[in-house]
C-alpha cells in the first residue's frame, strides 16, 4: 500500500529531475548563445573573409617585362604575344600517349618532346608546361575543334621574350627562362611582398642584364578578384588591380660598335671591353664565340644544349667577365708606373738588354736571342724589352708589385653590374699561402717573381680588369667603376631616370709619372710594335701590344706556331686609348691563340677608334682582312658609320610594351 510518504518522495525525485532537465536546457542554450556570440561578434571579420574567399578567387595578372635598349635606343630585348599548347602532367594519365595523339593534329617535332621532357624534370608535376609554342592560327583552330578529346591540355596566350639581334651581345643582354625548382626553393626565403609580386610569374632573368636588372624589368603583378559559383566557375570580375609593366633599361652599350667588333673576331675566340674612361661606361663588351639567347626562352632542347655545353669553344663562357688570361707585355706600362712610384727607376734609368737576363743559373729570354742594347723607360715600352722588366720585377719583389697593382683593379672585382664576375689572380706571398695546401707549394720563390714583370707567371686577369686599368691610365689616375646600366625609363610616365654611380676615385698617382708612361704608349703607335696598324690615323692614340703564352715553352726551345696545336699557340693582346691627350675610349682585347698582338688584336682596336672618333665603319674587304689577320691598316675607303644600313631585326609579332 502506497503511503503519503512514498508519494512525496516520488514527487521530490520528479521535481529534481525537472530542475536538472531545466538546468541542462539552460546550459545548452547558454552554450549555443555563447557560441553564436563568439561566431557573430568575436570571429565575425575572420568568418566573413573566409566566406568571401569561398565566393571569390584572386588571380594574378603577370606584368609585361620591360624592354632593353642600347644607348641609341635600339631594342635588344622585346616582347610579343603568341599561342602555346600546354600540358598539365598531373591531369593526364599517359603523357606520352597524349603527345602522340596531339602530334596527329599539330606538328610536334622530336626537339619539342625533348624540351618538354627537360622542362618536366625541372618543374612540379602540376605546372602547365608547353609542348609547342608559337602556334599558327590554323593550328589553334584545329586543336580547338578537338579540345574535348584532351583533358589537361589547353591553349594559352603567352607573352614571349625576343632578342631581335640573336647572337649579337648575347653575353651582355642574357636571357630569361622558366623558373626551375632550385629557383623556386630560393624564392621561399624572399620577403612576403617580393614573393607576392612573383605570383603567376613563370619566367625570370637567368643571365646578363636580364638577371642583374630583374627587379626593374619584372614590373608589379596585378590582381583580378573574381566571383565564383559553387562549382568554381567564374561569374564576374569584382575588382581589378592592373599590373604595372616593367621599366625599360637603357644600356651604355653601342650595339653597332658591338656588332662591328664581333664581326672582326669572325670565328676566332677571345674577348674585348671598350670603356669611356671619363665615366666608366661600357661601349662594347664582347665574348666570342656567342650563342643565340632565343634558344633559351621556351626551354632549350637537348640537342642545342649539348651542342653549346659540350663545345670545345665554350660559347656559354663570358670570356670578358669570367675568362682570365696572363696580360703579357700589356702589363709593362703598369710595371713602368710601379718603377717610377717606388723610386726603383727614373724615366732616364738605363738597363742593358743583351737579349736575356740571368737569375742564378736560370736564363730568362727576351725577344728570342736578340737584344735591344741600352733601354730606358720609354724604349722599354716602345720596343717591349723583357730584360728591363725582369730586372725591375726582381728589384720590386712580389708583394710590392701586388700592392701597387691592386688599386688598378688587377685581381679584384670591378663591381660591374653583371653577375658572375671572377677576381682573377694578382699574386702575392699571402695569396700563395692561401691558394696551396702543401708547405713546399705555399712558399714563394724569388725566381717566380721574375716572369711577373712581363705579365706571365701567376698573373691572370680578365679583359674587364685590363680595360679598367687602361682607362685609369687614360684618365690620368682617376678610377671609375665600369657599368652597363645607363638609365631606366618608367613604363607608365615614360620619365627617364639616370642610374646613379659613385664618383671617380683619384688613386693619387704622380702626374709626371703618368705622362712618362703615356708618352711611351703613344710611341708604341708611332715608332713601336703597332706603328703599321695606326699608320694614317687622323688621331693620336696610345697603346701596348702583348703576346701571352698559352703553354710554357722551355728555355732551350724556340716558339714556332706552325709546329703547335692551335689551342697551344700564344694569345694576341692589345690595350689602347684615344685620343691620347683627352681620351674618349679605352680598349683591352685578347684574341686567343692568334700570336703577336699587333697582327690580330691591335687592328680591332684601330677600327674601334675609327668608329668612335671618326664615325667610320670598315668596308667588307677590310673586315675580312682583319678577321684573317692580314691587314695592318684600313683597306679601301671606310664607310660613314652613321650612314651604314643597320640590319633590321626579324619583325617581332606584337610589341605589347607599346
Amino acid at each position: 500500500m502506497t503511503t503519503l510518504r512514498d508519494v512525496e518522495a516520488d514527487l521530490g525525485r520528479f521535481r529534481l529531475r525537472v530542475w536538472l532537465a531545466m538546468l541542462g536546457v539552460l546550459v545548452a542554450f547558454g552554450l549555443v548563445l555563447a557560441r553564436a556570440a563568439y561566431l557573430q561578434i568575436t570571429r565575425h571579420e575572420d568568418l566573413k573573409a573566409q566566406a568571401e574567399s569561398n565566393r571569390t578567387a584572386v588571380l594574378p595578372i603577370v606584368p609585361h617585362r620591360g624592354l632593353i635598349l642600347d644607348r641609341n635606343g635600339i631594342a635588344l630585348a622585346t616582347n610579343y604575344s603568341a599561342y602555346t599548347l600546354e600540358i598539365t602532367p598531373s591531369r593526364v594519365e599517359d603523357v606520352d600517349a597524349v603527345i602522340d595523339e596531339l602530334g596527329q593534329i599539330i606538328d610536334i617535332q622530336v626537339r619539342d618532346k625533348r624540351r618538354f621532357k627537360r622542362l618536366r624534370e625541372e618543374s612540379r608535376n602540376f605546372d602547365s608546361l608547353p609542348i609547342r609554342t608559337r602556334l599558327t592560327d590554323e593550328e589553334v583552330a584545329r586543336f580547338t575543334a578537338n579540345r574535348y578529346r584532351f583533358p589537361g591540355v589547353e591553349i594559352k596566350a603567352r607573352l614571349f621574350r625576343q632578342y631581335p639581334y640573336g647572337e649579337t651581345a648575347s653575353h651582355v643582354v642574357g636571357y630569361i627562362g622558366r623558373i626551375n625548382l632550385a629557383e623556386k626553393k630560393r624564392m621561399e626565403d624572399w620577403p612576403d611582398e617580393d614573393l607576392a609580386n612573383y605570383r603567376g610569374t613563370e619566367y625570370i632573368g637567368k643571365l646578363g642584364i636580364e638577371q642583374s636588372f630583374e627587379q626593374q624589368l619584372h614590373g608589379l603583378t596585378g590582381f583580378d578578384q573574381i566571383e565564383t559559383s559553387a562549382g568554381g566557375r567564374a561569374v564576374r570580375t569584382l575588382a581589378r588591380t592592373p599590373a604595372t609593366p616593367g621599366n625599360t633599361v637603357i644600356l651604355t652599350l653601342d650595339i653597332k660598335l658591338q656588332k662591328l667588333v664581333e664581326d672582326m673576331f669572325g670565328e676566332r675566340r677571345g674577348a674585348l671591353v671598350a670603356l669611356d674612361p671619363r665615366n666608366g661606361e661600357v661601349l662594347a663588351f664582347v665574348s666570342k664565340p656567342t650563342f643565340d639567347p632565343n634558344l633559351f626562352v621556351d626551354g632549350i632542347d637537348v640537342d642545342n644544349w649539348r651542342m653549346l655545353n659540350e663545345s670545345l669553344d665554350k660559347p656559354l663562357l663570358n670570356r670578358a667577365l669570367r675568362g682570365t688570361y696572363p696580360p703579357g707585355s700589356t702589363y709593362k706600362p703598369f710595371m713602368g708606373l710601379a718603377a717610377l712610384a717606388s723610386g726603383k727607376r727614373t724615366a732616364q734609368t738605363i738597363t742593358n738588354d743583351p737579349g736575356y737576363w740571368m737569375f742564378g743559373n736560370h736564363r730568362f729570354r727576351s725577344h728570342g736571342d736578340a737584344g735591344l742594347g741600352s733601354v730606358d723607360l720609354y724604349r722599354s715600352i716602345v720596343k717591349s724589352s723583357n730584360v728591363y722588366y725582369y730586372s725591375l720585377a726582381n728589384d720590386l719583389g712580389v708583394d710590392a708589385i701586388h700592392d701597387f697593382m691592386a688599386p688598378f683593379g688587377f685581381g679584384q672585382m670591378t663591381g660591374i653590374d653583371l653577375r658572375g664576375e671572377v677576381p682573377g689572380v694578382l699574386p702575392s706571398q699571402d695569396w700563395k699561402r692561401r691558394a696551396y695546401k702543401r708547405p713546399e707549394q705555399q712558399r714563394w720563390y724569388a725566381g717566380e717573381t721574375i716572369s711577373l714583370g712581363i705579365g706571365q707567371g701567376y698573373n691572370s686577369f680578365t679583359m674587364l680588369q685590363l680595360a679598367q686599368a687602361t682607362a685609369i691610365v687614360a684618365n690620368r689616375g682617376i678610377r671609375h667603376r665600369p657599368h652597363l646600366g645607363l638609365a631606366t625609363e618608367d613604363a607608365v610616365s615614360r620619365l627617364r631616370h639616370p642610374i646613379e654611380r659613385p664618383a671617380g676615385e683619384d688613386l693619387g698617382l704622380n702626374p709626371a709619372h703618368i705622362e712618362s708612361v703615356v708618352r711611351a704608349m703613344v710611341g708604341v703607335t708611332q715608332e713601336g710594335t703597332s706603328t703599321r696598324v695606326f699608320a694614317g690615323a687622323a688621331y693620336l692614340s696610345a697603346g701596348k701590344t702583348g703576346t701571352a703564352q698559352a703553354v710554357t715553352i722551355g728555355q732551350k726551345d724556340k716558339y714556332d706556331a706552325r709546329k703547335m696545336e692551335e689551342h697551344q699557340r700564344d694569345h694576341s693582346l692589345y690595350i689602347a686609348f684615344a685620343p691620347a691627350d683627352a681620351p674618349k675610349v679605352a680598349v683591352a682585347v685578347v684574341v686567343e691563340n692568334a700570336g703577336f698582338g699587333a697582327a690580330h688584336a691591335a687592328p680591332i682596336a684601330r677600327r674601334i677608334f675609327d668608329y668612335v672618333l671618326l664615325d667610320q665603319y670598315p668596308n667588307e674587304q677590310d673586315l675580312v682582312a682583319v678577321q684573317k689577320g692580314l691587314a695592318a691598316a684600313p683597306i679601301g675607303q671606310p664607310l660613314k658609320a652613321s650612314e651604314v644600313v643597320w640590319p633590321a631585326p626579324e619583325a617581332s609579332k606584337t610589341d605589347l610594351q607599346k
